[in-house]
């Protein structure tokens, strides 16, 4: 039973695992889904296509939109990582704070502290379908790590790099990294691929 909705999830934990792990594109399946995104916790994830970003940063639209485009580019690499299921729930939840933090100011569209948010959120979402604390927690800190390549590369003073590195493996944060900045359309992936390196080889220096 679900806290909120008090209705059994018609969608189960195995289902969605299954093609997070093996489809190629999973975003076909989660574009497919419809009356089933509107049962909790999986609405959490249909408040993303009511979240718009900035063009300039994100062309391909909202944040479901990047979010598809985040999976799909998971889906390439998960078998480099260290736990390849923690890693496509991370990409699938990894901007689930976005609808409580998505604000217009100034005429900008920012996000604060959606990756705090979203890591709370992720947890809760996680807890509907599994009792595995372990897995809860590498997706979690995974979600709450994963603006840290911007953080680091750029020198901002957000997030805690030197606690990053002592809770997520380096590797599998790196890349998710890496595959939320493909997600986006007209990226320039060259540049990408070069600030997935750099990242990786300072997050070296850390550990």
């Amino acid at each position: 039973m679900s806290k909120l909705s008090g209705t059994i999830n018609l969608i189960t934990f195995e289902e969605l695992n299954k093609h997070l792990l093996e489809d190629i594109a999973p975003s076909g399946y989660f574009n497919s889904l419809d009356k089933e995104l509107d049962i909790y916790p999986l609405n959490l994830l249909k408040k993303l296509k009511n979240v718009e970003q900035s063009k300039k940063y994100h062309p391909e639209g909202n944040v479901w939109n990047h979010t598809m485009m985040v999976v799909d580019e998971a889906a390439k690499v998960k078998d480099q990582s260290s736990h390849s299921k923690a890693f496509m729930w991370a990409a699938l939840l990894h901007d689930i704070g976005k609808p409580d933090t998505t604000k217009v100011r100034k005429g900008r569209i920012t996000s604060y502290d959606h990756d705090e948010l979203g890591a709370k959120i992720s947890k809760e979402f996680l807890e509907e379908y599994t009792n595995d604390e372990d897995f809860i927690k590498k997706v979690c800190l995974m979600v709450k790590y994963h603006m840290h390549m911007l953080y680091v590369l750029k020198g901002l003073p957000f997030g805690n790099p030197r606690q990053m590195v002592k809770d997520v493996d380096i590797h599998d944060i790196a890349l998710l990294c890496r595959c939320d900045r493909l997600g986006r359309i007209g990226v320039d992936k060259e540049a990408e691929i070069k600030n997935y390196k750099e990242f990786l080889d300072k997050l070296k220096t850390l550990v």
